[in-house]
């Protein structure tokens, strides 16, 4: 097939290759030559358009309209009938033109709303606030926080509380059932010594228990004793022995569930009136200020040589009690050691001295005086 368009003519070439051509195209092509013959060129565009719209309407099922658009098709949509509007129209309904034309009208001639304006929203100050008390007070639902506000002269309401506390993710009135672990340990750190093994292998593969206590308040260690057969009346003894050499009073001493820690591990401190409490299992972290100085020991002294027998380790131990209970620094005590009473006041004029403890593998600073 050979077209050939010059001005209004439009010429086909083999009569055979144009009858293979399908039916409808047939027609479209004479149409088209039909239009061009009579000189109107605006209906050959028409044409084209149209069906450059129905090819983009095949490959774009749902085109998206902003308001300019609604508006063009809407106006223009009132300049035809309703049966042309659909001959018109090729990628939206006719309906829906018309429903955006009402929606036109309508915005045009509804007037704003000239009520009060809505409620200000919460300062950031108060919300703030609201947080503060209740991450500080656990106990406290909306409605006594609403209160601690009103004496702090801040007139909210105690809906606005609950809304606060409830957009943050936090319970507006949470069931109390008693202080987190960690607030009672704080709360109790005072009376409170936690207790727990050190293992240690030697050199020929032995291995030693070490028995110590800390107390959580002043973190002093005190070592209670080392064996290879850490039985329950051995461990009992030991317990017997600390409570000879302690001077302040106890009021819990906390023990994982190991086999141990007896019935007559506890009665030993239900004696003097401390109560024995028994860590979850698995739950290291619920003793942990015991977990911490078995770690702090085996970073500072055991990873850092080898033990031979039992009369070394209890040497080293001994030192190293020495050194974390007198010249360690604690940053939970303000970095100072245990037993320090105060930090020592800096002269300038006078030298720093090292002393080595442990063997060796531990230095110590202080003054020449």
């Amino acid at each position: 097939m050979r077209l050939c368009w010059s001005g209004a003519c439009a010429a086909v070439g083999s009569s055979v290759v144009f009858r293979s051509v399908p039916f409808v195209v047939r027609l479209v092509l004479a149409r088209v030559a039909l239009l061009l013959a009579s000189g109107d060129r605006r209906d050959a565009e028409i044409l084209a358009l149209r069906h450059q719209l129905l090819v983009l309407q095949r490959q774009v099922p749902r085109p998206s309209f902003d308001d300019t658009d609604r508006t063009v098709l809407g106006v223009l949509s009132q300049l035809f009938d309703r049966d042309r509007l659909g001959q018109v129209l090729l990628i939206v309904q006719p309906a829906t033109v018309l429903a955006w034309h009402r929606r036109l009208v309508a915005r045009h001639w509804t007037q704003p709303a000239r009520g009060k304006p809505g409620r200000p929203p919460t300062a950031r100050e108060i919300r703030q606030l609201v947080l503060r008390l209740d991450s500080e007070n656990p106990t406290w639902g909306y409605r006594r926080i609403h209160g601690e506000l009103h004496q702090l002269g801040h007139k909210i309401a105690a809906s606005t509380v609950w809304t606060i506390l409830r957009d943050a993710g936090r319970e507006p009135t949470p069931a109390r059932t008693g202080p987190s672990w960690s607030e009672f340990i704080r709360s109790q750190a005072k009376a409170v010594i936690a207790t727990d093994f050190l293992t240690v292998d030697t050199v020929l593969l032995r291995r030693f228990y070490v028995l110590f206590f800390i107390d959580v308040d002043t973190r002093i260690v005190h070592l209670a004793g080392i064996t290879t057969n850490p039985s329950g009346p051995w461990t009992t003894q030991q317990a017997r022995n600390l409570l000879m050499r302690m001077q302040q009073g106890v009021r819990f001493v906390i023990h994982d569930g190991g086999g141990q820690y007896t019935r007559s591990f506890d009665d030993v401190f239900a004696a003097v009136g401390a109560e024995a409490i028994t860590t979850p299992p698995g739950a290291p972290r619920a003793n942990a200020f015991a977990e911490r100085w078995v770690r702090s020991v085996r970073h500072e002294l055991l990873d850092r040589t080898i033990i031979w027998n039992e009369r070394q380790l209890r040497a080293l131990l001994e030192e190293y009690v020495a050194h974390h209970n007198e010249h360690r620094a604690h940053r939970s005590l303000g970095q100072r050691a245990p037993n320090g009473a105060v930090l020592a006041e800096l002269v300038p004029a006078e030298p720093i001295q090292r002393h080595t403890t442990c063997g060796g593998l531990i230095n110590e600073y202080r003054t020449a005086a």
